[in-house]
């Protein structure tokens, strides 16, 4: 069976079910990862992939979408060697929490920083970049996705990229190498459980 990919200058070519193994095997980085789904763990499992990354001597960039910047794995990251965190707002609420005002705004300050992040990871000085929830950021309206899915294709060769968030479309999927969704059969939220410091937040 065969499935579409679409390669980096945008052309859709046919790709038999199952990657080139050989073509893999030689590939360290530069390869796409996306974690989706309506489950606990996204940004989690990213920021171990950063981590790991990192104690491999892996330089690491990572850009918070939608979360201010008080999160509680930022206090240990920013402490890790080879690891660079750039800020946000100092404060930021859910998109269903904001005027339609708010939102211009975001979505000027949201491309203006998307901007910042892929010029850094551009310039070469880093291995890996993780776009923490630039998905959800997207979906909100928040975010254009043109412009995530024009750095995909036109991204350094060996960079490393993560994406996190619920309802990746179509077109971010076939630019991934790796989609792992997160499905929810349990979360206390259903039982009025609010999120919790140093676990969900």
């Amino acid at each position: 069976m065969e499935r579409l990919q679409q390669s980096r200058n945008g052309t859709a070519t046919t790709e038999p079910k199952g990657r080139n193994e050989k073509a893999m095997a030689v590939k360290t980085t530069g390869l796409v990862h996306i974690y989706c789904g309506d489950g606990k763990g996204k940004t989690t499992a990213g920021m171990g992939l950063c981590v790991r990354a990192a104690g491999y001597g892996y330089r690491v960039l990572i850009y918070q979408f939608m979360k201010n910047n008080r999160t509680s794995e930022r206090k240990i990251l920013e402490k890790v060697e080879n690891i660079t965190i750039v800020d946000g707002l100092t404060e930021e609420k859910f998109s269903f929490q904001m005027t339609e005002e708010e939102k211009s705004e975001r979505r000027k300050f949201y491309a203006q920083q998307l901007k910042k992040v892929t010029d850094l990871a551009r310039d070469g000085q880093y291995d890996l970049l993780f776009l923490d929830e630039v998905i959800y950021t997207i979906r909100a309206g928040l975010l254009d996705e043109a412009l995530v899915l024009d750095f995909l294709d036109h991204r350094p060769e060996n960079l490393e990229v993560i994406l996190t968030g619920q309802g990746p479309d179509e077109a971010l999927l076939q630019r991934a190498d790796y989609v792992s969704e997160i499905c929810a059969r349990r979360h206390p939220f259903a039982q009025g459980q609010p999120a919790r410091d140093g676990i969900e937040r």
